[in-house]
């Protein structure tokens, strides 16, 4: 009773099979995602006939040993692609190919899209586009096969299972309807008649199911419970569904391709919108995709740790390619990460590597506030850009230009709504000039715009100037002394200045004597004592001052006298009375060379700051 009740469902589901899968249902299904071209497969290549107008038709195939090979076919009608097309040697295989559609788009309309994807506006962007009719990505997918080094007829014919009277069809000739609604299949030895069989009520079978040509007698199911069976295993979902708002889209779910040279795939097929929803290829490794109980999705392993998790052997890694068909420029990058660094790779850029994170970088390496101040170094950022180590190290920001030609410069630049400058290294190259001096080598500080250029210090803190490792110049913080270390030569007058003590609104300049030497001098008043006076410079005299070129000027106060020098050294000076004179006071003034400057150049070689 059990295998009389088996025979007769498997008759059942096989007429209702065949009754579903007409020969224009199938063509239907197996072509109906030729939206660019139909491809034709012969031992030397492979080519598409291209039906849309086109500014280009971008055709990507990948296949084993991570085979790739992409090109644009400009303003294609048709695609061809010969074996040396894809290397010397092509491995055997089966090849996924895919091709998009970049249509013709005009210039202004693509002015606009740029313009709001500048604005940032995706609102404005999809407005332009659904108004041009830019509504979806015109792309074709299939697969094509290589065996012994040549391509795989795609008009090659598939032989039977078996030779006791199993069909030997080709993908046009799978099955037939007959005028009055009965399935017929082509076998090798004569054609089976195979009669509807309607139950109208619920149908239990208490074992295994068998549903295809290539079904037989005594079938050895396994532990399979249903099972398809015959060149071409397909299930359709029908909806009948008519009225307003009721859900109608056809589904199917398909094992392989039928055609010569097609994929090993299995996928869900939306037969109403013509679409490829989801499609796992032949080979595929364990664990491609896998949910867990609790939602999350790991790609390569079994046991995902977070929501999405990604394992593979050598640098895990997602493309996220935007390509030219909805009017944007292409542009394609790669987010992925290995044991070297984690990094975003510019893919249409030359596969830049323009941001990369090594293993190891501390906590808050970059870290953007909720306020968009960010922090290196540091999880509070307090300034739109805070810098922070706690090292026993130099803390440094370094923006470094390797380029040497008359352009290159490093710098960092500040700008407010008029106020503009910027600190500068120039290279060895750069022939600008400013402040008298040719700027290659230099570094510069440079106030381009704004009012003017202040450098000093809120608090009392000196400001030094320096040179060698030493101070030059310094601004007490206190007082406000100016010290220089050094000769300090000036091409204009040296004053001081005062406010005057009787009237507030003027001020009072006097301007420094100048010679040709750098003199020191002593004055006072002495008085001789039994013809003689003996006077003692200070030791703060005598200490900066040469032996030799020291003058002595002697004036005697009250009454007319005569007095002359005996002795002038750094340290003494002796005056005596000439005879028939007698002792009186006098006024002497001192002068002499600052030590280590007996050679003063007067006339030397213009090396002046030029302006």
């Amino acid at each position: 009773m059990t295998n009389l009740v088996r025979s007769k469902a498997v008759l059942s589901m096989a007429t209702l099979c065949l009754t579903i899968f007409t020969t224009a249902a199938f063509a239907a299904t197996e072509n109906r995602h030729e939206t660019i071209g139909h491809m034709t497969a012969n031992a030397a290549g492979v080519s598409w006939q291209v039906g849309p107008d086109n500014d280009a038709v971008t055709l990507t195939i990948t296949g084993p040993n991570n085979f790739l090979y992409t090109h644009e076919f400009p303003n294609a009608h048709a695609v061809n692609v010969k074996s040396r097309d894809l290397g010397a040697n092509p491995a055997d295989g089966q090849y996924t190919y895919e091709m998009r559609v970049t249509p013709r788009i005009s210039g202004s309309v693509k002015a606009q899209l740029a313009a709001a994807r500048a604005a940032n506006d995706d609102a404005a962007a999809a407005q332009i586009m659904a108004a041009n009719g830019i509504t979806s990505t015109l792309a074709q997918s299939g697969t094509f096969s290589i065996l012994n080094g040549s391509f795989v007829s795609s008009d090659a014919v598939e032989p039977g299972a078996n030779t006791s009277g199993t069909k030997s069809v080709t993908s046009a000739t799978k099955r037939d309807t007959t005028d009055d609604g009965t399935a017929s299949a082509q076998l090798h030895n004569a054609p089976v008649k195979a009669l509807d069989v309607v139950t109208a009520d619920d149908e239990i079978i208490q074992g295994s199911l068998c549903v295809g040509l290539d079904c037989v007698n005594n079938e050895s199911f396994g532990f399979d419970t249903i099972r398809l069976k015959e060149n071409n295993d397909r299930i359709k979902f029908d909806d009948t569904s008519t009225s307003a708002g009721f859900p109608n889209h056809d589904w199917q779910l398909t094992a392989n391709d039928s055609a010569s040279g097609g994929a090993n795939k299995f996928s869900v097929e939306d037969i109403t919108a013509a679409t490829v929803p989801m499609t796992i290829t032949g080979s595929a490794p364990t664990n491609s995709i896998f949910v867990d109980s609790t939602g999350r999705v790991g790609f390569r392993t079994s046991a995902p740790v977070l929501d999405l998790h990604v394992a593979t052997s050598n640098t895990p890694a997602m493309r996220l390619e935007q390509n030219n068909s909805g009017g944007f420029t292409a542009q394609t990058w790669d987010i992925a990460g290995n044991e070297a660094n984690f990094f975003v790779r510019d893919v249409t850029g030359g596969s830049r590597l323009p941001f990369r994170i090594r293993p190891g970088a501390p906590t808050s390496s970059i870290d953007i506030a909720a306020s968009g101040n960010v922090g290196v170094g540091t999880a509070s950022p307090s300034q739109k850009l805070h810098i922070q180590q706690a090292v026993d190290a130099n803390s440094l920001v370094l923006n470094e230009n390797t380029n040497n030609t008359t352009g290159a410069n490093a710098a960092f630049q500040t700008k407010s709504d008029t106020a503009f400058m910027s600190f500068q290294s120039h290279a060895t190259a750069r022939t600008i000039s400013r402040f008298g001096v040719t700027l290659g080598g230099w570094n510069e500080m440079l106030s381009a715009t704004g009012t003017g250029l202040a450098i000093g210090t809120l608090g009392a803190n000196n400001l030094i100037l320096g040179t060698n490792s030493a101070n030059r110049l310094q601004i007490d913080g206190s007082t406000g002394a100016v010290t220089v270390s050094g000769n300090f030569t000036v091409t204009g007058v040296k004053n001081f200045a005062m406010p005057d003590p009787a009237n507030a609104d003027k001020a009072i300049y006097y301007a420094s004597l100048e010679g040709p030497e750098a003199g020191t001098y002593y004055r006072g008043t002495a008085k001789t004592v039994n013809g003689e006076a003996v006077i003692e410079l200070p030791g703060y005299f005598s200490r900066i001052t040469e032996k030799e070129r020291m003058t002595v000027q002697i004036t005697p106060i009250g009454a007319p006298n005569q007095l002359y020098i005996t002795e002038k050294t750094p340290g003494r000076v002796v005056v005596k009375v000439a005879k028939g004179s007698t002792d009186g006071e006098f006024d002497y003034f001192v002068q002499g060379i600052r030590k280590g400057y007996l050679d003063f150049e007067v006339e030397r070689h213009n090396d002046l700051p030029k302006n």
